[in-house]
């Protein structure tokens, strides 16, 4: 790799301190951080509004010392300093810590967000929703006003097809363009600059769209899925509210396109205790469902047929089917098939599963879900069935997931006032309804002043008395400011 900076050698500058104290190490520090983080307390409001006290006693007390610094590197003069930096980082904090508001230093002013489109958006769409994840992202560009270039999966050619024929039809067409192909069209669209990409897909794809992406400094918004968990809890004694919970969670893996699809229930964690109730649930339910193998969708293709059985010829993962693992490769077809604590580290338990294998992993204690899920990639969507209102509370606060939904699995992505995206490994970036007009939007500040009142104090020449204006003004102390303004307050 190249340098991406000049040693302080070359720039002529001294050796700067350490970064670290005597002892630490940067693993160490890092460590401490995460622990600090995991203790949980820095999610409490008290914390974080104790952060920007914090901060704001800094200001304060070490503002000489800021002042010198600024002076030394840079040459300011302490009012420019507090005009452009300290008074800046004052008003700020104090902002963060109410609501949002234009200040009357502004005044007479008008301030508003003006969306604007942002320009030319290219779309990659998925093979197991074609059409959908074709068109989803398409309402919310065209909405924001853009030109929309459509790149869909060449895994699914009819519908690519079928797109192709179609939205020059019945769009614009010289705005509105469907590009059909393989790989190498997408490798070709993005040496290309766009205003913005959106790939849903694998995350091996996702890291090849990205570094390209990346020369043109391309804003990129990713939809990726992952491992996601349903916590399943007891659902007590109403025979009819447990296979409700088992009816959904069926729907939310098996018909899913057979498991092939990013928000599909990928495990399920439940107290050993309760595994022999609900596996009698599954099968009866998955008996009733696909009695008609019609009922359920196919594996996509010979490849992704073949990983598949691949992840059942691991002995220790075909010791632990407990129902269903018939192969029909001649049909791309796989039985529904319950796993009972498949390994840990076996490929069905560290990789995005896709497909219509459903590993149930038994817990002492249903709490015990909540690390086991924080341990692992944080995935597009956690679902739990549970009635106990503490541990929902639990597992939206303690677990980092692109949504949580209680009782139900994969119904949150029809809900166009919920946003749908990922964080971290399962994706970034969120759109549906209101959010899809947003991610392909640029919210511009606009700011109108009038001529009617001039603060002098924001101008040189320099003096005590336009720095302590300025400190009343990023106060928003109004009465300390007219005093000092007529020289009654220092």
């Amino acid at each position: 790799m190249g340098r991406v900076a000049p040693s302080v050698e070359e720039v002529g500058g001294e050796q700067p301190p350490p970064a670290l104290g005597p002892g630490e190490t940067v693993s160490g520090t890092v460590a401490e951080l995460r622990a600090a983080y995991e203790s949980g307390r820095t999610r409490s409001l008290e914390w974080r509004q104790s952060q920007l006290r914090g901060l704001l006693r800094l200001l304060a007390e070490e503002e000489a010392a800021a002042f010198r610094a600024l002076r030394e590197d840079l040459g300011k003069h302490q009012a420019e300093a507090y005009r452009d930096e300290i008074g800046v980082l004052v008003k700020s904090a104090n902002a963060a810590l109410r609501e949002v508001w234009v200040p009357l230093i502004a005044f007479p002013a008008r301030a508003q967000l003006e969306p604007q489109p942002l320009g030319v958006i290219l779309v990659f769409s998925c093979w197991n929703v074609p059409l959908g994840l074709s068109l989803e992202p398409l309402v919310g560009a065209l909405a924001a006003g853009n030109a929309v270039a459509l790149k869909p999966s060449e895994l699914a050619p009819a519908t690519a097809k079928f797109l192709g024929d179609n939205v020059g039809k019945y769009m614009d067409a010289t705005a509105v363009k469907v590009i059909q192909g393989g790989p190498e069209v997408g490798e070709q669209l993005m040496e290309h600059r766009w205003d913005k990409v959106l790939f849903t897909g694998s995350p091996r794809i996702a890291r090849v769209v990205m570094a390209a992406a990346a020369k043109h400094l391309t804003p990129v918004a990713l939809e990726l899925g992952g491992k996601c968990p349903c916590i399943f809890d007891t659902i007590g004694g109403s025979a009819r509210d447990l296979q409700t919970a088992v009816n959904r969670v069926v729907g939310g893996k098996w018909s899913s396109c057979a498991g092939q699809a990013c928000l599909a229930i990928d495990y399920v964690l439940v107290e050993e205790r309760f595994v022999p109730v609900l596996i009698k649930a599954l099968k009866s339910t998955l008996k009733k469902f696909f009695a008609d193998s019609d009922h359920m969708a196919r594996i996509v293709n010979a490849r992704h047929f073949r990983r598949l059985s691949d992840l059942l010829k691991d002995k220790s993962v075909a010791a632990s089917v407990l129902h269903g693992g018939t192969l029909d490769a001649k049909n791309l077809c796989i039985e529904p098939t319950i796993l009972l604590n498949p390994p840990l580290d076996s490929a069905i338990m560290t990789e995005e599963i896709f497909g219509p294998l459903l590993p149930i992993i038994t817990v002492k204690k249903i709490e015990d879900s909540i690390a086991f899920v924080r341990a692992r990639p944080r995935p597009l969507a956690v679902y739990a069935f549970t009635k106990n209102a503490a541990l929902r509370r639990r597992i939206v606060e303690e677990t980092s997931s692109g949504s949580v939904t209680f009782n139900d699995a994969v119904v949150q992505y029809g809900i166009d006032s919920l946003p749908f995206g990922g964080v971290g490994e399962s994706g970034f970036g969120q759109y549906h309804g209101k959010y899809s007009f947003e991610m392909f939007s640029h919210k511009k500040a606009v700011l109108t002043r009038g001529y009617l009142i001039e603060l002098t104090a924001r101008y040189p020449p320099w003096d005590d008395s336009k720095i302590s204006m300025m400190r009343q003004l990023y106060r928003y102390n109004y009465v300390g400011f007219v005093l000092t303004f007529l020289g009654l307050k220092k």
